[in-house]
Order: structure tokens, then C-alpha cells, then sequence
């Protein structure tokens, strides 16, 4: 997912993602240590989604930081 797909999205969705993408790499993990793992390349892909989603929520809270003073 591209950052600017996230900064377009609620605030409320952006987290409803991260929820989503930490139970898919959870999934993922598991997969991996059970050996059933079809596409290593996802796990790299979410960790990804996973800190570009994060870092949108904290420019978001930045925002509101310096809003509020």
C-alpha cells in the first residue's frame, strides 16, 4: 500500500489497517516456522506496510501536537 493511499484515509482507518496488517504478519510468521510458507517476499512486504503505516500515524499525531500550542 502506498503512503499516499494512507494519508488519504481516516485516522480510524489507518489503525484499522495496522490491526490487519500486524494479524497477517502474525499469520505469516507462523507460516514460516511451520515450513508452509508459499511467498517469503509478503513477510518483507507488510513489515514494510506495517512501518509506513505507523510512521503516518505518527506525523498524524505531530500534526495535532503543534495544532493544539
Amino acid at each position: 500500500m502506498k503512503a499516499v493511499e494512507l494519508r488519504e484515509l481516516s485516522i480510524d482507518e489507518v489503525k484499522e489497517k495496522l490491526s490487519e496488517m500486524e494479524e497477517e504478519m502474525f499469520n505469516l510468521r507462523f507460516q514460516a516456522k511451520m515450513g508452509q510458507l508459499s511467498n517469503p517476499v509478503r513477510m518483507r512486504i507488510v513489515k514494510r506496510d506495517i512501518a509506513r503505516i505507523k510512521t503516518i500515524i505518527n506525523e498524524h499525531s505531530r500534526e495535532q501536537a503543534t495544532s493544539a500550542q
